[in-house]
C-alpha cells in the first residue's frame, strides 16, 4: 500500500492547448509534425476545389442541353408554321401575313396621337408609354378588322325618280317595312294631361313620359308594357332617366323628386327648387338642373350630395343641353347668348352670341363637334364648337321650338305641330327637309331613341313614335348599353359603372388636357407660396462647407471648397446654350444642303436666263 508521501501529480496535459476540430482538418495523431498537418490541409482544399469545378461543369452541360431543347422546339414550331401555310395541294400561301387594312378604316378607330418623348424621360416611363402605344395600335387594328363583321348597316329613305322623301307619310313607311319595324310607329292619345316631355333610357328600351298637368308614366315601348303610371297632382316641368331604368327624376312645380319604376317616391330634394330643365351625365353620375331662379345645380346621384350650385345671373333658364363628348352643359338665354358651364368654375367657360333674339333650343351631336341652335329671330344655326364659329345658317318661316340630334347626325326640328327631319346639316347646305310629319298638338318635347330609327314626339295631344330610317346606330356596345340585358346583367353593369365613375373635377372643354401639365397654374401657385412664406422653398440652398477637424477647416481650405462648386449652375446654363447653338447650326446646314440640291436641278425656265 502506498503512503501519502509517495503520491505523484500527472501534469502532462498542463500547458498544452486543445486544438479545435475543423471540417478540413483530420484529428492529429500523436507524433505528427506541423508540416505534415499543413500538407493535409492543402490536399483537402484541392479536393474541394475539384468538387466545385465538377459541379460547374455539370451545370454548364445542363444549360447546353436546355439550349439544344429550345432550338429543337423552335425548329418544330417553324416546321409547323410552314405546314399550316401550305394548302392541301402542297403549295405555299400566296398571301402570307395578316390581311391589309385600309388607312381610312384604321383612322376611323384612332384613339390618340403618339406622345412626344423628351430626353429627360426615364427608362421605366418610356417603356410604359411604348407599351400603351403598342396596345392602342393593336386595338385600333383589331377594331378596323372586326368592323367588317358588324351585323347591321345604317340605311336611309330613298324615293323613286322625281319623288321627294319629305312627302312620304308615316303610314306608307309602316306598311312598307316588316311587322316588327312597323309596330314602332304608334300614337298615344293623352289629351287630358298634356303637353308631354319625353325621355328615352340609355339603352333605348324604356320610355318616360311627363305631362304638364302631373301625369308621369314609364313604358317598355317595344313590348308596349306599362311599368308604372302615377299622377303627382302638380305641374311637371321635365322628366329624366338616371343611370339605369330603375330610377328617374321628375322636376315638379316646387321641388325635385326621385321615383322608381313602381312609382314609389324615393327622395324629395328641397335644395333643388323651381327646376325647369334637367340633363343627366351618365359617366359622372351627375344630374344637372337649371331653375327659374337662374341657378345651375349639380347633384351626385351615387351619394346623394350637391356637388355645385352656380348662380348664372342670366335670368330664367328654360333652354338646356349637354355635350356628350366632354359633359359640358350648354345654356340658352333670352338675350341670344349661349353659355358653356362646368361644375368646377363659378363663371361660364365660353359665352357665344348666337341669335339676335332669345334662344329657344340647343342640340349637340355625340362627337362634341357641332352645335345647333334655334332662336326667336326664326333662324337655325350650326356652329363648330372647336372654333366657336358658325358653319351654316337657315331661315325657318315660323322658327323652331325644339331640336334633337340622332346618333347618325339627323336633326329634328319642331315648328308648331309640324316635325321636320334634316340630313347633313353641317356638311352641306340643306334646301329641303329629309322627312316631315304633322302631329295632333303643339310639340313640347323631341328625343331620338338610341339604337333605333325612331323619333319620340311629345305634344299637346299625347305622344307619337315616328319612324326615321337611318337615325340610330345599328350596332350597340354590349358592355356599355345593352338593350337586351337581364336584371342580373344590369346590376353587374351598375357596380362596374360606379367603380369607373369619373369625378366632376375632370370636366373641362378639352378632355385631352388631362394628361398634360398645367405649367402656368403651377408657376402662379409657386409665386403665391413665395409671397406667403417670404422666401423661395424650391430655390437651391447656398453651399455651406462642412466643418472638418485637424485644421482642414481653415479659412483657405473653406474658400477653396467654395470655389470648386461656385460655377456648377453656370455650367448647366452654358451646356444648354451650346446645345441650342448646335441645333441651330445643324438646321442651317440642312437648309443649305436642300438649297444646293434644288439649285443643282435643271428647270425648263433655265433657257430664258441670260
Amino acid at each position: 500500500m502506498a503512503s501519502p508521501g509517495d503520491a505523484t501529480l500527472d501534469t502532462s496535459h498542463v500547458g498544452k492547448k486543445k486544438v479545435p476540430a475543423r471540417y478540413w482538418l483530420e484529428p492529429q495523431k500523436e507524433g505528427k509534425d506541423e508540416g505534415e498537418v499543413g500538407k493535409d490541409a492543402e490536399s483537402i482544399k484541392k479536393r474541394l476545389l475539384r468538387k466545385e469545378k465538377k459541379k460547374e461543369k455539370i451545370k454548364e452541360k445542363k444549360k447546353e442541353k436546355m439550349r439544344e431543347k429550345m432550338k429543337e422546339k423552335a425548329k418544330k414550331m417553324k416546321q409547323r408554321d410552314t405546314l399550316v401555310e401550305k394548302s392541301i395541294s402542297g403549295k405555299s400561301d400566296p398571301f402570307p401575313g395578316p390581311a391589309p387594312i385600309s388607312q381610312d378604316r384604321v383612322r376611323k378607330f384612332k384613339r390618340k396621337t403618339k406622345t412626344k418623348r423628351s430626353g429627360s424621360v426615364g427608362n421605366k416611363l418610356r417603356d410604359m408609354i411604348s407599351r400603351s402605344e403598342e396596345t392602342s395600335e393593336m386595338a385600333q387594328k383589331q377594331s378596323a378588322r372586326f368592323d367588317l363583321l358588324l351585323p347591321e348597316d345604317a340605311g336611309f329613305l330613298e324615293g323613286d325618280e322625281d319623288e321627294d322623301t319629305c312627302t312620304i307619310s308615316q303610314e306608307d313607311i309602316a306598311d312598307a317595312v316588316d311587322i316588327t319595324s312597323g309596330a314602332k310607329y304608334f300614337n298615344l292619345k293623352l289629351s287630358q294631361f298634356g303637353p308631354y316631355r319625353v325621355d328615352y333610357s340609355k339603352t333605348g328600351r324604356h320610355l318616360l313620359l311627363g305631362g304638364r298637368r302631373g301625369h308621369v308614366a314609364c313604358v317598355d315601348w317595344q313590348s308596349k308594357q306599362l311599368m308604372c303610371e302615377i299622377n303627382v297632382m302638380e305641374s311637371v316641368n321635365d322628366v329624366k332617366w338616371l343611370h339605369s331604368e330603375a330610377m328617374y327624376a321628375v322636376a315638379q312645380k316646387k321641388w325635385l323628386y326621385m321615383y322608381d319604376t313602381n312609382g314609389i317616391e324615393l327622395h324629395c330634394i328641397r335644395k333643388f327648387n323651381d327646376v325647369l330643365r334637367m340633363q343627366f351625365l351618365p359617366y359622372h353620375f351627375l344630374l344637372a338642373t337649371a331653375s327659374a331662379t337662374s341657378f345651375l345645380q349639380y347633384l351626385d346621384v351615387s351619394v346623394g350630395k350637391e356637388v355645385a350650385a352656380i348662380c348664372t345671373k342670366t335670368g330664367r333658364l328654360d333652354v338646356m343641353c349637354q355635350n356628350p363628348h366632354n359633359a359640358v352643359v350648354h345654356l340658352g338665354h333670352h338675350n341670344g347668348t349661349v353659355t358653356l358651364w362646368s361644375p368646377n368654375q363659378k363663371e361660364a367657360l365660353v359665352k357665344m352670341l348666337c341669335h339676335q333674339g332669345g334662344v329657344r333650343s340647343i342640340a349637340v351631336d355625340k362627337t362634341g363637334t357641332y352645335m345647333v341652335t334655334s332662336g326667336m329671330d326664326k333662324k337655325l344655326k350650326v356652329y363648330d364648337i372647336r372654333t366657336f364659329k358658325p358653319l351654316n345658317s337657315y331661315f325657318l318661316p315660323a322658327g323652331s321650338s325644339c331640336l334633337s340630334l340622332s346618333q347618325k347626325g339627323l336633326l329634328s326640328a319642331a315648328t308648331g305641330d309640324i316635325v321636320q327631319v334634316y340630313r347633313d346639316v353641317w356638311s352641306t347646305t340643306v334646301t329641303k327637309p329629309y322627312m316631315a310629319h304633322r302631329v295632333r298638338g303643339t310639340v313640347w318635347g323631341l328625343h331620338f331613341c338610341p339604337f333605333e330609327d325612331v323619333l319620340g314626339v311629345g305634344h299637346g295631344d299625347g305622344f307619337t313614335s315616328m319612324l326615321v330610317p337611318g337615325a340610330g346606330e345599328p350596332n350597340f356596345d354590349g358592355l356599355d348599353a345593352n338593350p337586351y340585358r337581364s336584371a342580373k346583367q344590369r346590376q353587374e353593369w351598375e357596380v362596374k359603372a360606379l367603380l369607373e365613375k369619373i369625378q366632376p373635377e375632370l370636366i373641362s372643354l378639352d378632355p385631352h388636357e388631362l394628361g398634360q401639365v398645367d405649367s402656368a397654374t403651377f408657376e402662379q401657385r409657386h409665386q403665391d407660396r413665395v409671397q406667403a412664406l417670404g422666401f423661395d422653398p424650391l430655390a437651391k440652398a447656398k453651399f455651406i462647407p462642412k466643418y472638418k477637424k485637424k485644421g482642414r477647416s481653415s479659412a483657405g481650405s473653406v474658400e477653396r471648397r467654395k470655389k470648386q462648386v461656385a460655377h456648377e449652375d453656370q455650367r448647366d446654363v452654358i451646356r444648354e446654350t451650346v446645345e441650342d447653338k448646335m441645333k441651330i447650326e445643324e438646321e442651317r446646314r440642312q437648309r443649305e444642303k436642300k438649297a444646293a440640291v434644288l439649285s443643282g436641278q435643271k428647270s425648263a425656265l433655265d433657257r430664258f436666263k441670260k
